[in-house]
């Protein structure tokens, strides 16, 4: 199995929901509303060319826009190694999880 760290597996499950609204500056908003604190581009930006390189994002170019100054936004989307990935990594995080909330029942403090 491939290991993803928490910040891309992050990135890819805010893609995923993003869907075609998942451009850079949207993903970094999303995760940065939900992780409450800000992120810097950078932050995701890295993570976010690593998963690319390694084929679990793939990106395309959106139209054009006025708002923009006519550069488009390159909107990322899961590839099936991605949805793989994911898959393996919350199998392994429930597995750990239910131990981990067995111990609470054996005496060990939350």
């Amino acid at each position: 199995m491939d290991v993803l760290s928490k910040r891309e597996e992050q990135i890819l499950l805010a893609v995923f929901s993003l869907a075609e609204e998942a451009y850079l500056v949207r993903i970094r908003s999303d995760l940065s509303m939900i992780l409450g604190k800000r992120l810097s581009i950078g932050a995701v930006h890295i993570p976010l060319r690593r998963l690319e390189r390694s084929e679990y994002v793939e990106a395309a170019f959106g139209e054009t826009t006025a708002v923009r100054g006519g550069r488009r936004k390159k909107i990322y989307r899961l590839t099936p190694k991605a949805f793989s990935v994911l898959r393996e990594s919350k199998r392994v995080q429930d597995v750990l999880w239910a131990r981990f909330s067995g111990l609470a029942v054996k005496g060990i403090p939350r």
